[in-house]
């Protein structure tokens, strides 16, 4: 994907179009909000709040979230999240009448490849994989396992929410990866590890007669051996021929999760915090996304810094402040000073900043969320950030 370079700052402020969440969550039409963006942008909080907000205001709503941290869970009244969607309680329907609900659920990556396993292989061909050490440490800890998991699990939501009608809307958080790009990259990448060359040549002896293993074969499977060893390289050929039987369905699944991504009833939200290199991240995905075809709902620039009121300029409250330090001279008023000043740079460089980003991606519909004194512990803290991401005051 070709990268487009963020360029000078622009001489004018540009505004970029304003984000109305709340229409996003209202449309009936729109089953699939996606919340994506850089590691560390409040993407769970951001998820959890939308999700809080849409059913209660009449949508049924599942959030899957990917690493909660603790507090969040609690803030949703559920101490222990897992692989199973759990019921929120305490909602507050804005509508006296409403019937909305939410259920809450964190991605648990191996149990979900192990439920994959066991659906598609016999139970005897399941237990070969599931026990096999290769396939543990694959399914635990191999780069982009999450990322794929996290559009298996969203898949499977979304065919059973259309088998019982138990849910209209899916909120998803996606996995806070080094890269935002990777939830989408995952599932390709996944594949061409197991259709790649390495696999060919573990799965050689077990796909063809024993004329395949020539000479040369011979040699390339004598290095390996060396390197991994006896045990590993056979439990990597076992698990790899054990595994070729399921791997069509992983694709074909694949497949058809990312077409459901750029389904008209999905919608993209990007997460960023106003910070150079999250609003590069953005950017990037912004772009990827325009690129598949897939449905960007807008962009929300998470833990803004506040606008500050009066006319005093940061420079004009620095030099107060040093004024009155030089004459000795109520320090309290000083450190104020120096503290407005501090601000006043602060939200004038995340203006600047999210100005470059809208004259680069004018169409881009946007909501800045100000920084909140404390981290969210309740369900009125969620509401709180949901009222924020709608534009309310």
């Amino acid at each position: 994907m070709s990268r487009t370079r963020v360029g000078p700052l622009a001489a004018e402020p540009v505004e970029a179009p304003a984000l109305n969440l709340d229409e996003l969550i209202d449309d009936r039409r729109i089953g699939i909000v996606v919340c994506c963006g850089s590691g560390g942008v409040g993407k769970t909080t951001t998820a959890a709040a939308l999700a809080l907000r849409a059913a209660e205001r009449g949508r049924n709503v599942v959030v899957l979230t990917i690493d909660p941290a603790r507090r969040l869970a609690q803030a949703m009244g559920i101490e222990r999240l897992d692989n199973v969607p759990r019921p929120v309680s305490g909602l507050v329907p804005a509508d006296p009448d409403g019937t909305g609900s939410l259920d809450a659920m964190m991605l648990d990556m191996k149990r979900t490849f192990d439920e994959v396993v066991t659906s598609q292989a016999t139970p005897e061909k399941a237990k070969q994989i599931l026990e096999n050490p290769f396939y543990i440490a694959l399914s635990s800890s191999f780069a982009g396992t999450q990322e794929y998991m996290a559009m298996e699990k969203l898949g499977q939501i979304h065919r059973q929410a259309r088998q019982d009608g138990s849910y209209d809307l899916i909120v998803v958080d996606t996995p806070p990866s080094r890269s935002a790009l990777d939830f989408l990259d995952a599932p390709e990448r996944l594949s061409s590890f197991l259709d790649g060359r390495f696999i060919r040549i573990l799965l050689a002896p077990a796909r063809g007669p024993a004329r395949l293993m020539s000479a040369g074969l011979g040699i390339v499977t004598g290095a390996l051996t060396k390197i991994l060893g006896t045990q590993v390289l056979r439990d990597m050929q076992l698990f790899v021929a054990a595994f070729d039987t399921l791997f069509g369905g992983f694709r074909a699944r694949a497949e058809k999760t990312f077409a459901l991504l750029q389904d008209d009833q999905t919608a993209f939200v990007v997460v960023a915090a106003p910070e150079e290199d999250a609003l590069r991240e953005a950017a990037y995905f912004v772009e990827r996304l325009n690129e598949d075809d897939m449905p960007l709902a807008g962009l929300v620039v998470n833990r803004a810094s506040p606008e500050t009121d009066g006319d005093l300029s940061s420079d004009e409250a620095a030099a107060a402040a040093e004024r009155l330090q030089r004459a000795s001279a109520d320090s309290v008023t000083g450190g104020l000073l120096r503290l407005h000043a501090d601000r006043v740079r602060m939200a004038s460089r995340e203006h600047r900043l999210r100005s470059r980003f809208a004259a680069a991606h004018p169409s881009v519909p946007t909501v800045v969320v100000r920084a909140l004194p404390t981290d969210v512990h309740d369900l009125d803290g969620l509401r709180q950030i949901g009222a924020l991401l709608a534009g309310d005051a």
